[in-house]
């Protein structure tokens, strides 16, 4: 749904600009053809080496391969020397066990064989055929334990591979492989008349036979033959289980007993194939080769293997494939740099045009293309756009002189109108502006008065009930005397509205306030409305200098924040109160007094309008109270602000005051009518 706009955003990027479409035409080969180019290289290049690393491979099996077959031929012809041997014959017919020992073990050992012994002329040679006079049988046989102790008592233990659990195997419950791989021949022994008087039997045993291995590996990969450090391995396996091998399991343990992977042993074993790729070996990856091998009757019984850890290759071929594409990004970010300056010249000056025409347009007439480095027809261009605009602005000049004489001439006309009226628009403000104070003071002084009589009786009444009581008053002398002390506060605030009203007439006095103390004395005043709240006061009172204000004037202010953190935690939270010792901007000592919430804190609307009269956020307020605070602080020189919490939520209110207090206009304090101040 959104790709045809795409595509017309597109369309319109190149559309808009002649830069846009000089840099789609000079990058376009670069950003696509040259990415293709190396994603093709680095294709070709990772296969080409791969089938490298496979050819080597299968050179290394064939060279293994050489060499098992000519140690087969060497035990065929050794045997079939022996057999054919006078010494032989002369102490078969001899009938002497004690020379026919001592001749079969020195020519066992002379011929590096693991057995060799006579059987008599009716046995068979070898489990998978016959053998007539003169006949000679060798090759690869897999015998059963019962066939190997009968042909090479003494080796029958060593056979025996338990079977270790290897992975990507495939799935098998056998737990030993006891049956023997050996590489037999067998060799008739005929008498001076062609009879066949015995056979002779000799072989080496392939079962856990780590030199003749090893020697396949050192011949496969001598010392040095492999480059950065990795390793050549050769193994014999009968049927998936090796059964000689020089990989390692452990540090000095040899593999002996793990099974090839499932999918080489059906490629190999069940279909017959050569396998020539990269392998799972014991645990890690090889570059492998696995051959069958075949007994005499053409069955395959095991799998001949060599191969070479494939990291330190794998790494390599990574690092070249990694140059050759940092070689092909080189070569392009060098190539896109010189076919952007290639482009630049030409649509620098079109740049330069069209950059002149918009300033032109936006009013500065004096703006030219200028000096463009193009020879060739933008730089013509150029140069007559230039002269145009330069006739133009010749043209124009004089027609602002004509209209400016003309403008001239009306001003003078319209401006002995506009003096007569300027006079009467000011007398009219000043009108308006004096019968909005005297209407504001009026009513103040009504609201005033009319609060000053119940305050009056209020105060007369606990007069007279202090009298009348006399002695008895003792009990409730803290409630009487609070009872004093709010009446003054309301007296107070009466007179606080009649400042508003007549600000010169009127002052508080200036007390060495204790912040500490007077922050206590207001949260009992408020304990009432914490009670019903799961509020928690937290207290961090370290301020040590005082305050120069009114205490009254004080309380009021603190009262009015601590009320409003209160209400803006309906569902609890932690009310923080903090002073700290405070120096201004002018030297001057003084105190800060920090009331916090945890409540929603402030949105930016609110914070800038907060201090204004009448505005408010709640139902039932009458947004009189943070402004009358300001004022009340400000008198003295201090500052109230707001702010909200880092981190939030919560909001914060400050209040600065000085232990000197200063006049608004000396400590730099804004007041919220511009008329208030400090009679000391």
């Amino acid at each position: 749904m959104t790709s045809p706009p795409a595509q017309g955003e597109r369309s319109r990027w190149i559309e808009r600009s002649v830069r846009n479409k000089l840099l789609a035409m000079a990058l376009a080969p670069l950003l696509v053809v040259l990415p293709l180019l190396v994603a093709a290289l680095l294709i070709w290049g990772n296969a080409a080496y791969d089938q490298l690393l496979i050819t080597k491979v299968r050179s290394d099996l064939a060279v293994a391969r050489g060499y098992f077959d000519q140690v087969r031929a060497e035990v065929g012809g050794g045997t079939e020397s022996v057999a054919a041997s006078h010494a032989l014959l002369r102490a078969l017919q001899a009938g002497d066990p004690t020379a026919l020992r001592q001749l079969l073990t020195a020519s066992r050992e002379r011929l590096g064989l693991d057995f060799l012994d006579v059987a008599p002329a009716d046995a068979l040679p070898l489990p998978s055929g016959t053998a007539s006079a003169g006949s000679r049988v060798a090759g690869l046989e897999v015998l059963a334990p019962a066939q190997f102790e009968q042909l090479a008592p003494q080796l029958r233990d060593r056979p025996q591979v338990p079977i270790v659990p290897t992975r990507n195997a495939a799935p098998s419950s056998r737990t030993v492989e006891n049956r023997a791989m050996v590489m037999l021949a067998s060799s008739a022994v005929t008498d001076d008349r062609g009879r066949v008087i015995a056979h002779l039997r000799g072989g080496i045993l392939l079962n856990h036979n780590l030199p003749f291995i090893d020697h396949i590996n050192r011949i496969v990969y001598p010392e040095g033959s492999l480059p950065l450090d990795s390793q050549g391995t050769a193994t014999l396996f009968m049927d998936d289980v090796r059964v000689t091998t020089n990989v390692r399991l452990f540090q000095d343990q040899r593999a002996v007993g793990t099974r090839v992977s499932q999918a080489v042993s059906d490629a190999v074993l069940q279909r017959g194939g050569t396998w020539l790729d990269r392998a799972f070996v014991v645990d890690d990856w090889y570059v492998s080769a696995y051959e069958p091998l075949q007994d005499a009757r053409g069955q395959r019984i095991g799998m001949l293997y060599v191969g070479y850890l494939e990291k330190p290759f794998r790494l390599v071929k990574y690092s070249m494939l990694g140059i050759i594409g940092a070689i092909f990004l080189l070569v392009m970010a060098l190539s896109a740099l010189f076919s952007l300056r290639w482009a630049r010249s030409i649509f620098r000056p079109v740049e330069q045009m069209n950059l002149a025409m918009q300033r032109v347009e936006e009013g500065d007439t004096g703006a030219r293309v200028g000096p463009v480095a193009a020879r060739d027809e933008l730089g013509a261009l150029a140069n007559h756009l230039d002269q145009l605009l330069d006739v133009i602005d010749e043209k124009t000049r004089v027609l602002q002189q004509w209209a400016s004489q003309l403008d001239a001439k009306v001003a003078e006309r319209t401006s002995e109108l506009a003096q007569s009226n300027t006079a009467l628009q000011q007398a009219q403000q000043q009108l308006v502006k004096s019968e909005k104070l005297a209407a504001i003071g009026q009513l103040t002084a009504s609201i005033a008065h009319e609060i000053n009589n119940p305050i009056a009786v209020m105060q007369g009444n606990l007069d007279l009930m202090r009298e009348t009581l006399g002695p008895h008053a003792g009990p409730v002398a803290a409630e009487l005397k609070l009872l004093d002390e709010q009446v003054e506060r309301m007296r107070i605030i009466v007179t606080q509205l009649l400042q508003y009203a007549r600000p010169t007439e009127y002052a508080g006095y200036v007390e060495s306030i204790d912040v500490n103390r007077t922050l206590e004395d207001c949260l009992v005043l408020v304990t009432h409305l914490l009670a019903h709240t799961r509020i928690a006061v937290a207290r961090d009172l370290q301020a040590s200098a005082r305050a120069g204000i009114n205490r009254q004037e004080l309380q009021q202010v603190v009262i009015n924040l601590l009320v409003n953190a209160i209400q803006a935690m309906p569902d609890g939270g932690t009310l923080t109160l903090r002073t700290r010792d405070w120096v201004g901007a002018d030297g001057l000592p003084g105190v800060v007094l920090t009331a916090e919430d945890t409540g929603p804190g402030l949105a930016t609307q609110t914070l800038e309008r907060l201090f204004r009269p009448f505005f408010t956020t709640k139902n039932d307020g009458n947004g009189l109270g943070l402004w009358i605070s300001q004022g009340l602080v400000e008198r003295y020189g201090g500052t109230l602000t707001a702010r909200n919490r880092q981190p939030p939520p919560g909001a914060a209110f400050e209040v600065r005051l000085y232990t000197e207090p200063q006049a608004p206009e000396e400590s730099g304090a804004s007041t919220n009518n511009g008329r208030l101040l400090l009679n000391k």
